[in-house]
């Protein structure tokens, strides 16, 4: 019975100290700390939201950038049913999707090799990013969509790389967050 009385006693203790008293120690250092992220790093503009840093959205106007497929349950990009599609290599209905995904870009961009992120989903169906190779691909399109110059694009994406920039690229290779390069375009088309 004593063993029994003090391992209920352990039980309650440790439940209240990890499930209770830790997430609300870090939830509050992470407040104070990282106000920004520990929010959901959530961009605003005009007291209104306009998404997250962390989590892709579908951008499907002709002229904005394009992010990675989402496989999500439901609509792209569903945070509630976060997950990739599951589809093995091997399964047809995979080789499907990725022909239409290739076919779509080739309506707008010629000839050219596809870029993998263009048409493989993440496996969490949410990916904020694409790579530089990605963004230079939509370059010409979209800077023919907005009456830019394909250079004045091409800098666009390089000065949001360069923001990006800080983690070696064996830890976190190069990636350009799709909703800040999408802002930063819309703020230079407006000058």
């Amino acid at each position: 019975m004593r063993t029994l009385s003090s391992a209920f006693i352990i039980l309650i203790l440790l439940t209240l100290v990890t499930g209770g008293i830790y997430p609300l120690l870090t939830t509050l250092i992470a407040g104070q700390l990282f106000p920004f992220q520990a929010q959901g790093s959530r961009l605003m503009a005009e007291d209104r939201y306009i998404g997250s840093l962390l989590i892709g959205q579908s951008f499907t106007r002709d002229d904005y950038f394009h992010g990675r497929p989402s496989a999500t349950a439901g609509s792209a990009y569903n945070t509630e049913a976060s997950g990739g599609s599951n589809l093995a290599g091997s399964n047809p209905e995979l080789g499907i999707q990725v022909d239409d995904r290739i076919a779509f870009w080739r309506r707008s961009n010629g000839a050219a090799p596809v870029p993998l992120d263009l048409v493989a989903a993440s496996g969490s169906g949410l990916d904020p990013d694409i790579s530089p190779e990605s963004a230079r691909y939509q370059a010409a399109a979209i800077a023919g969509k907005r009456g830019l110059s394909e250079q004045q694009v091409l800098a666009l994406i390089d000065k949001q790389l360069a923001q990006r920039r800080g983690m070696p690229s064996f830890i976190a290779p190069p990636a350009i967050n799709v909703l800040q390069l999408n802002l930063a375009l819309d703020a230079l088309a407006q000058r």
